[in-house]
């Protein structure tokens, strides 16, 4: 009977001791697994293919496994103040200093631009070849020419709609020729091509849109290298006073590991067709 409880006793200390050791494990498993950083981001990042290259770049660096969302900027900066991420990588200066301004983001960053061109086809019906941006804009509203606008508020929306102001016009929404595609950029490029008409598009996805016409016909860039056409983007932290389950101590490392010199030399050697789609600038 002695013999029968010693053993008893034996094998609920051997449980025990194991237990300790899964939960343990199990503790250490979460812990390494726990550098995740959740982000939300324009879809040119992520169309590009940049960010692919990136998040493997910090995975092996600093541990920290990079999952995002690609929106629109207006999209990706509500989700900071739902809290439902960590960082957001936009590229909407007005909307951006809103969000920081309102305290739903903090240290917004300065990380690499591109710029802004018209494309549309190449035979140009409208004649807006080498005009100025708001020439351009002028010239397509009396011409009555069809112009896809992405009609998402994300930060290639929001510049348009500002574009048409500067040119001293309403924005064209009830017009016939103006279609609004509730699309990505890619997706409205590829309108503008199929309908024969015009758009404005960030350059580096135009790029990798170029990239997939394989010497087929498509759209061509018209309007490029007006000063009001500069595209910064900039990360922002998600105050973790306004969201206590925000991720800030990664949130940081990430955008200090973007602001790298080693960082910044990927940003800047990232290619498609030999074409660089972003110019890193962020400050030392």
């Amino acid at each position: 009977m002695k013999k029968f409880r010693f053993l008893a006793c034996l094998s609920l200390l051997f449980v025990f001791i194991v237990s300790i050791s899964a939960v343990s494990f199990s503790e250490e498993k979460v812990k390494d697994s726990g550098k995740v950083l959740m982000m939300a981001t324009t879809t040119s990042t992520d169309n590009t293919g940049l960010l692919d290259v990136l998040a493997k770049n910090l995975k092996k660096e600093k541990g920290i496994e990079l999952r995002w969302t690609a929106v629109g900027t207006g999209k990706a900066l509500q989700m900071g103040r739902d809290c439902n991420v960590d960082v957001v990588l936009t590229h909407d200066p007005e909307a951006e200093d809103k969000f920081v301004a309102d305290g739903a983001g903090i240290n917004k960053t300065q990380l690499m631009y591109n710029d802004f061109i018209i494309v549309g086809p190449k035979n140009d019906p409208a004649g807006i070849k080498k005009k100025s941006v708001v020439e351009a804009l002028k010239i397509i509203n009396e011409k009555k020419a069809v112009f896809t606008s992405r009609g998402d508020k994300s930060g290639t929306h929001m510049l348009e709609l500002r574009l048409w102001k500067s040119a001293g016009l309403a924005v064209p929404e009830k017009e016939k020729w103006y279609m609004e595609t509730g699309q990505g950029m890619i997706e409205t490029i590829t309108i503008a091509a199929e309908k024969g008409g015009y758009t404005l598009a960030d350059r580096g996805t135009f790029i990798k849109y170029e990239s997939s016409l394989k010497g087929k016909p498509g759209a061509v860039i018209l309007v490029e290298k007006d000063q009001a056409l500069f595209n910064q983007y900039s990360a922002i932290e998600v105050n973790p006073a306004k969201c206590p389950k925000a991720r800030n101590d990664l949130a940081k490392a990430y955008i200090d590991w973007m602001k790298s010199p080693k960082t910044q030399r990927a940003i800047g050697n990232f290619k498609l067709m030999k074409k660089p789609l972003f110019t890193p600038n962020a400050k030392k």
